[in-house]
């Protein structure tokens, strides 16, 4: 249970609704020194404009960057576009890169792009996710959020969350949008994009490390309480996102909550957006930090110490139309139960 992963390029992903400041963060990001030998995939170079930072063109597909970084754009699957800026790497066709920065579309689910590195048998080998940055418009984003998924989806999934174009918005308007975001997504680093004293390098810092030993609550953990998203007027929304949280007195076998995990996963993967959460597992003196989108389950943590003298296990789950009264009842029966045999996930969606 480790995140040091050496020799592997690390896949960051930069994703937000349209209009939600992408471009504008991707050229401050790219301008940083610690960036210098990052890879970026894009869609289209004119979507981004950075056409004032390019000096060389290599082939049809990428150009290198006044920065030193190496730009590509993807035309078809995003696999092919990783595997084929690697091989060009390695054959010393492009410069060398310890970063890849994937600048999703406006309107993508930021999860497949996610998926993609766990479900190819070559990248998963050479590429691990890195944390994931959604921006997220002042101005636009309570209206986005109400009416479409994506961007709830996105807010959902990050581990940085940036508000932009707060200079436009009202401070009454960001502190709402603070507030529901931090409903959203209850551990995602919040920052403002026009803040003075930001470090822009942080942002794309290893999730796992912020996850597991600096982005707590006061009570030690990610989340103090459920919630159920609202839109704006107070209205349940129609995603039907929620967030279940679970709190364990005892701890829990690691075998037994890795199969429930797995069975809950591949049936209902699609609707459990993230699953986060501190373990105080049989047998482990340390707490583990586990972190799930989706499919897709990151390397477990070992934490250097307790948040607190709190030592209950604590699990967030954000859910789309998934009922969370019965994934409690799944995973008491599953994993707490003293029976050899134990019952099947059943959990319909609502």
């Amino acid at each position: 249970m480790t995140h040091d992963e050496p020799g592997f390029v690390t896949v960051n992903l930069l994703t937000g609704f349209l209009g939600s400041g992408k471009t504008t963060l991707l050229r401050r990001l790219l301008a940083e020194e610690a960036f210098a030998d990052a890879a970026v995939l894009i869609n289209e170079f004119g979507e981004i404009g950075l056409d004032h930072h390019l000096i060389e063109r290599i082939d049809d597909e990428i150009v290198l960057l006044r920065s030193g970084c190496v730009c590509c754009t993807v035309r078809g699957e995003l696999a092919e576009a990783l595997k084929d800026l690697y091989s060009k790497r390695e054959r010393g066709l492009v410069p060398p890169f310890r970063r890849v920065i994937i600048e999703s579309s406006g309107l993508a689910d930021p999860f497949p792009v996610l998926s993609t590195i766990k479900a190819d048998p070559i990248l998963r080998h050479h590429f691990r996710p890195g944390s994931v940055v959604t921006a997220v418009d002042a101005v636009n984003g309570q209206r986005q959020l109400d009416t479409y998924i994506e961007s709830n989806r996105q807010a959902a999934i990050a581990d940085r969350l940036v508000i932009t174009k707060t200079d436009l918005a009202t401070d009454s308007e960001r502190y709402a949008l603070e507030s529901r975001l931090r409903r959203i997504n209850p551990d995602a680093l919040l920052v403002c994009a026009g803040d003075g004293d930001l470090d822009l390098s942080s942002l794309l810092q290893d999730a796992a490390m912020m996850r597991g030993d600096h982005v707590q609550s006061p009570s030690g953990f990610y989340c103090e309480e459920p919630v159920w998203l609202t839109n704006a007027d107070g209205a349940p929304h129609r995603a039907a996102i929620s967030s279940v949280t679970m709190t364990v007195d005892r701890p829990i076998d690691w075998t037994a909550f890795g199969i429930w995990l797995t069975m809950l996963l591949n049936r209902h993967g699609e609707r459990v957006l993230r699953v986060k959460g501190i373990l105080n597992l049989v047998g482990e003196e340390r707490p583990v930090a586990i972190h799930g989108v989706q499919h897709l389950v990151h390397t477990p943590v070992h934490m250097e110490a307790w948040p607190s003298d709190d030592r209950r296990s604590r699990l967030v789950f954000i859910l789309d139309g998934l009922d969370g009264e019965l994934l409690k009842r799944s995973f008491e029966a599953f994993t707490l139960a003293d029976a050899d045999v134990r019952p099947p996930l059943a959990i319909p969606a609502e």
